[in-house]
C-alpha cells in the first residue's frame, strides 16, 4: 500500500469517527453532516444516485428518513461497528480493492462471499434446495477462517451464511465474529434457535446480523416450514427487538404464498416486529426433488414488482428482490460479479441456486477459483439479457447455464442427488416463456420512463 493510500484510509478513519461522534450527539440535526463526510470520502461516482435519495429523504423526513432513524435506535455499540464495517470496509474501502484487483487479474471480484459453515438443518422445509444437499457436510472453523483470510486480501469484507441452518454452528460463528472484528456477517436463518443468550452474544461481538426466513403469515409459513416454526420466529423477532439488535427478513416467494408476502398486513407486522429490512428470492427449482409449481405465474411475479416498488415509497424498511430488481445491479450479480457461494463441502459454486462448480476451495486459492473456467465464462458473458426483468442464466434464460456447464466441464456439486443442467433447464423452460411477454412489456416501459427522465 502507498502512502497516498495510507493517508487516505487515515483521512476515512477519522471521519468516520467524527461521524460516529456527530450521530450519539444528536442524530436529527446531525445527519447532513455524515452525509457531507461520505460524499468528501467516496470515490467518484460511487452509488451517486443513492446518495442523493437518501439526501432527498433527510430533507423531507419521508420513509427513507424514518429507516434511518430506526437504525439509529440500535445498540450504539452494534450500530457503530456496522457503520464501519459495512459502510467503510465493506463498499468504500473494500469495493476500491476489488476493483484494482478485478482490472488486474481480469477476473470477477466478490463483494461478497456467502458460505455454508454446515449442511445440517433442523427443520425439513418444501422444496428447499439445501435439503438435498443431506446433513453431514460442514466447513471447519479453520477453512472458513481460511476463507475470510483471503477474501479480505481481495477487498472482500461482507460475509453471508447460507446452509443447512447455519446457528447450528454458534459457537463457530461467534468464534469467527472475534477473529474477524473488521468484516460484517449475516446470517441466512430460521431463527427457531435464536434465544436470550444468543442475542447477548450478538451484543459482545457486535458485527453479526440474523436475516430471517419468513414465508407469511402463520398458515404460509408453516405449511413449508412445520407447526409452530411462525410462532417460534415471531418470538426469536421480538428477543432482538428488546435488546436493540439489527435483524432484517429472507422472503422466498412462490405461489402459494406470494399475496401474503408482498400484502401491506405483512409490511407492517415485519416493520412492527423490528425487521429493517426484506429480501425477496424467487423460488428456484434447484434439486431432483424441486417443485415447479410453486413458482410464480406472470401475473404473480408482475405484482411482486409493482407493490414491492410501491411500499419503497411508503415504508420504513429497505426492500430488495433479488430477481426484479437487477436493473439496480446490471444484471447477474453471481460467478464473483457481486458475489459467489462456497457450500458445506468446500466446492466454488458461481451462485447460491447454480449447484455447478470446476474447484474446491480445499485444493485452490480464492483468487484460482475467480479465474477458473466456469467463473471466468460468467465473467466473459454477463449480462445474459439485456432485460434486466431477465437476467438469470438458468431461470429466465434456462439454456445459458446448460452451455456455461459443458464448455467448462463443470460437474453438479449435489454429493447426495446430482442433478444434470438438462433436468434443471429443462424445470425453467416453460417458466421462461409465460415470463418473457411481461418481462419486455415491463423492461420496455422502464427504457422509456429512464429516457424521459434524461431528456429533462
Amino acid at each position: 500500500m502507498g502512502v497516498m493510500d495510507k493517508a487516505k484510509r487515515a483521512a476515512m478513519a477519522a471521519a468516520v469517527n467524527q461521524a460516529l461522534e456527530y450521530l450519539s450527539k444528536d442524530p436529527e440535526q446531525n445527519i447532513p453532516k455524515v452525509m457531507d463526510l461520505v460524499d468528501k470520502f467516496s470515490p467518484e461516482g460511487w452509488y451517486e444516485g443513492q446518495r442523493g435519495a437518501i439526501r432527498d429523504a433527510i430533507a423531507n423526513k419521508d420513509n427513507w428518513y424514518q429507516l434511518i432513524m430506526r437504525v439509529y435506535d440500535l445498540d450504539p455499540g452494534v450500530r457503530d461497528v456496522f457503520f464501519r464495517n459495512f459502510i467503510v470496509n465493506a463498499s468504500l474501502n473494500g469495493s476500491a480493492i476489488q476493483d484494482d484487483i478485478s482490472a488486474k487479474e481480469n477476473c470477477n471480484v466478490p463483494w461478497a462471499i456467502l458460505l455454508d459453515p454446515t449442511s445440517a438443518c433442523n427443520l425439513h422445509c418444501t422444496g428447499c434446495w439445501a435439503a438435498e444437499y443431506g446433513n453431514k457436510l460442514n466447513l471447519t472453523l479453520e477453512d472458513i477462517d481460511s476463507i475470510i483470510t483471503q477474501g479480505k486480501k481481495l477487498g472482500t469484507y461482507m460475509y453471508i451464511y447460507t446452509g443447512g441452518e447455519p446457528l447450528v454452528r454458534k459457537a463457530d460463528l461467534m468464534k469467527l465474529c472475534e477473529m474477524h472484528p473488521d468484516c460484517e456477517f449475516l446470517s441466512f436463518t430460521n431463527a427457531t434457535l435464536i434465544d436470550e443468550a444468543f442475542c447477548q452474544e450478538l451484543l459482545r461481538v457486535k458485527n453479526f446480523v440474523p436475516a430471517i426466513s419468513l414465508e407469511g403469515f402463520e398458515e404460509a409459513n408453516d405449511s413449508r416450514r412445520g407447526d409452530g416454526v411462525y410462532q417460534k420466529v415471531t418470538h426469536a423477532m421480538e428477543l432482538l427487538k428488546a435488546h436493540k439488535l439489527p435483524f432484517g427478513i429472507s422472503a422466498c416467494y412462490t405461489s402459494v404464498n406470494c399475496g401474503d408476502i408482498s400484502s401491506e398486513e405483512f409490511y407492517d407486522k415485519i416493520i412492527d416486529l423490528g425487521a429493517l429490512f426484506i429480501w425477496f428470492f424467487h423460488y428456484m427449482p434447484v434439486g431432483n426433488d424441486a417443485v415447479p409449481e410453486l413458482m410464480c405465474s406472470p401475473e404473480q411475479r408482475e405484482m411482486m414488482y409493482h407493490r414491492i416498488r410501491e411500499y419503497r415509497k411508503s415504508k420504513a424498511i429497505f426492500a430488495m428482490d433479488f430477481q426484479n430488481d437487477a436493473e439496480y445491479v446490471g444484471g447477474c450479480i453471481a460467478g464473483g460479479r457481486r458475489y459467489l457461494h462456497i457450500n458445506a463441502n468446500g466446492d466454488v459454486d458461481p451462485c447460491v441456486f447454480i449447484h455447478f462448480s470446476n474447484c474446491n476451495i480445499h485444493d485452490c486459492t480464492l483468487l484460482e477459483a475467480l479465474k477458473s473456467p466456469l467463473f471466468m465464462a460468467y465473467h466473459d458473458n454477463q449480462p445474459f439479457n439485456d432485460n434486466m426483468l431477465r437476467p438469470c442464466p438458468m431461470l429466465e434464460n434456462p439454456g445459458k447455464i446448460t452451455e456455461l456447464v459443458h464448455a467448462t466441464g463443470a460437474h453438479s456439486t449435489d454429493l447426495q442427488s446430482p442433478e444434470t443442467p438438462e433436468h434443471l433447464c429443462a424445470k425453467c423452460e416453460r417458466y421462461a416463456q409465460c415470463w418473457t411477454p411481461t418481462a419486455e412489456k415491463l423492461w420496455s416501459e422502464t427504457v422509456e420512463e429512464k429516457e424521459k427522465a434524461a431528456a429533462k
